[in-house]
């Protein structure tokens, strides 16, 4: 059994990137893992002058971490990480003397994101909640735990991890039909090496280590949302998707489905990891908060509580 680690501080959880002054805006971004909190430095750069810039990092709730490294003995749920985040949320804000906000949230963040913002009274809300392609916790992007994620979309999004871990793109095959998750694995490797992202002689031991640490991931946010029914999005939402999505048919991943509001979709440059790196992708989604002219409206859909 994995060791309790010591409980986190607010001001481990909340990372300044800007300063906010008096009666300015604040960008407030939930950070769920998988990359580290730094690579959200491009996009506090790219924000017009006089706008604060804050990480609020799920990574450091110790919680989070022991959910993905012994499941069977966390409790964790959306509504504690919610809970935990909407408290040093309000701390942050009163710092800063109760500015105007925005939620920015990518991957599972928008989850998180999303309901921090229905959890808050109407005078504390942001004005907007902009969601980095991430997937709205619905009936429909649910996986059973014991059917678990087709193999081929998890290396997909896995050869995009690596490339993005590494600083350069991974050109991966696709899978081969009647493949499992080792073959993908072994090809995956060759591919990687190939590209320069890996040395030669990288062993296979060492991909798989580092793929089982990234389903651990995958695999808690999924356990988490599995029993989550969103809030109905009473502020306005604007997805902002990769080109290279995690989900490529689906223009709001799902979030119409649960909005009150039209949904703004927008695409950036990059991948789901690296638009969090490009500078040009940096630079579109700083141009997107809050969302301005929406790309493309989609309607919200009612049939899904």
């Amino acid at each position: 059994m994995a060791r309790r680690p010591s409980r986190a501080s607010a001001a481990q959880v909340l990372v300044r990137h800007r300063g906010t002054p008096p009666g300015g805006r604040t960008v407030y971004a939930v950070h769920p893992g998988a990359l580290p909190v730094g690579v959200w430095a491009n996009l506090a750069g790219a924000l017009p002058p006089g706008t604060g810039f804050a990480v609020l990092d799920l990574g450091a709730l110790p919680a989070y971490l022991e959910a993905a490294l012994d499941p069977d003995a966390s409790d964790l749920t959306v509504d504690g990480l919610i809970d935990s985040l909407t408290g040093v949320y309000r701390a942050a804000a009163a710092e800063s003397g109760g500015g105007p906000a925005t939620f920015v949230g990518w991957s599972f963040g928008g989850v998180v994101a999303h309901g921090m913002t229905e959890r808050l009274a109407p005078g504390e809300r942001p004005d907007s909640v902009v969601l980095l392609d991430s997937i709205a916790p619905t009936d429909t992007y649910k996986y059973e735990e014991d059917e678990g994620i087709d193999p081929h979309i998890v290396l997909r999004w896995f050869a995009m991890f690596l490339g993005a871990k590494r600083g350069k793109e991974v050109h991966a095959r696709p899978l081969p039909d009647g493949s499992d998750v080792r073959d993908g694995l072994e090809l995956l490797l060759k591919d990687a090496v190939a590209d320069g992202v890996l040395p030669e002689g990288t062993p296979p031991q060492s991909m798989w280590k580092l793929f089982d640490a990234y389903t651990a991931g995958l695999l808690r946010n999924n356990r988490l949302t599995l029993p989550y029914r969103p809030a109905r999005a009473g502020t306005p939402l604007a997805q902002i998707k990769a080109q290279n999505s995690l989900i490529q048919a689906d223009p709001t991943l799902g979030w119409s489905e649960v909005a009150d509001h039209a949904v703004s979709a927008h695409t950036v440059p990059g991948d789901h990891y690296t638009m969090l790196i490009r500078p040009d992708a940096s630079r579109a989604i700083a141009g997107l908060i809050p969302a301005s002219r929406p790309a493309q409206l989609v309607k919200p859909r009612r049939d899904t509580q």
